[in-house]
């Protein structure tokens, strides 16, 4: 038979022997044995430990590799965990639309989409004509299905989504990508406290299921990709969430003998660094913080009797920050009008949104969870384009 070089494919008959005293304790003793693909000397993954950084460059292959075939399989099993938590307890799957004309976060940094040739952009008064455009008006990739829940929560009642999401900031960092799959329940007749009880239980469900029902998955980040990765998952899952208001963490903060390199100040976004000396020096755990400033939140988020703060809720886990948001939405229509008016948001497409409030209205709540963080989090890995089976980030679109 002709040589069977390493990456063959082969066809293989025989009898498993076990072999205790070896780590992988059973072995294959072929009595037949074929050449199905063969593969040249020059394939690049060979015995050798690849750095990720190498494996990125060839993504159509890497999958090959022990560690990312280890968390392919992983997330595999995280999704049907996600799955099978939310159908436990009734809630509803709800396929939200990737293609938006709202903007849910109004951060701005959507992708266009547009059938327009770019090189004849037609144009009106001076701006871009978008009646003229596919759908008829400016339309982007979505930031989130919170929206579109909403509009489903009102009418069924507890529903999640659970689907692509898209963002077009231009960023490199180990932890930001284009395109990343969000997890987004939405529930009616639910405010903050409950929405806080649902996401506690919701991260607790998924680091058990880990350790349970993903052993070899487990064992193998463990070993190979950080050291007490069991031992984090283990401790967290017997930890109970400490809940602190922003406030109170602001005031933390500021009597904390740490020298940060973002300032302390209400009214400023809690960075990174903020976060995990909470969960890591102050409180030793993990953390909900509730009840942030107006101005730095999302525009649905209901206001607090203070006038100031908003029912929004961050939740920190150890060694990373935040891993959770989530909020009750405003439900009273004047309030919402405020709102929008506050942060100045052109409100012409929003009118659907308004009558959601005008019609029934009902309290309700939610949050949302990026799926890879998630993933990085309960297997170390330490770049999110190394939890996704193809990353998008700027300048690279591979495969």
């Amino acid at each position: 038979m002709e040589k069977i070089n390493l990456g063959a494919s082969i066809r293989a008959a025989g009898k498993l022997a076990p072999v205790p005293e070896r780590p992988h304790k059973i072995e294959l003793h072929p009595s037949e044995l074929s050449l199905i693909g063969e593969c040249p000397p020059d394939y690049p993954l060979q015995k050798k430990r690849h750095s990720f950084e190498f494996l990125r460059d060839i993504a159509h292959l890497r999958p090959r590799t022990n560690a990312l075939g280890v968390m392919n399989r992983f997330r595999s099993k995280m999704a049907y965990a996600i799955h099978r938590f939310f159908q436990e307890r009734g809630f509803y799957y709800i396929h939200t639309p990737i293609i938006t004309a709202t903007d849910a976060e109004g951060a701005g940094e959507q992708f266009w989409v547009t059938s327009f040739d770019l090189k004849n952009v037609p144009v009106k008064e001076d701006k871009v004509d978008f009646e003229q455009d596919f759908f008829g008006a400016q339309t982007f990739l979505t930031v989130s299905g919170q929206l579109e829940g909403e509009i489903m929560a009102t009418a069924l009642g507890d529903i999640y989504t659970f689907g692509p999401t898209f963002r077009a900031e231009n960023s490199n960092t180990s932890r930001h990508v284009a395109e990343f799959w969000m997890i987004e329940p939405e529930m009616a007749f639910c405010d903050l406290d409950d929405d806080m009880r649902l996401a506690d239980e919701f991260l607790m469900y998924l680091f058990r299921f880990a350790l349970e029902s993903c052993p070899e998955e487990m064992k193998f980040f463990n070993e190979r990709i950080e050291r007490k990765r069991i031992e984090t998952l283990e401790t967290l899952v017997k930890s109970k969430f400490e809940i602190i208001t922003y406030t109170e963490a602001i005031n933390i903060l500021k009597k904390a003998k740490k020298a940060f390199d973002y300032p302390i100040e209400w009214g400023g976004d809690l960075q990174a660094e903020h976060e995990r000396y909470l969960c890591e020096e102050h409180i030793m755990g993990p953390v909900m913080v509730r009840d942030y400033p107006r101005r730095i939140k999302a525009f649905y988020m209901r206001l607090n009797d203070d006038g100031k703060t908003v029912a929004a809720v961050d939740v920190l886990v150890p060694q990373i920050g935040e891993i959770i948001g989530g909020s009750q939405r405003e439900e009273r229509l004047d309030m919402l009008k405020e709102q929008v008016k506050f942060f100045n948001i052109p409100d012409q497409n929003l009118w659907w949104y308004y009558d959601l409030r005008r019609y029934g209205t009902v309290p309700h709540a939610g949050f949302g969870l990026g799926f890879s963080r998630a993933l990085m989090y309960m297997s170390g890995m330490a770049n999110i384009r190394d939890v996704l089976p193809f990353p998008r980030t700027p300048r690279n679109a591979k495969f």
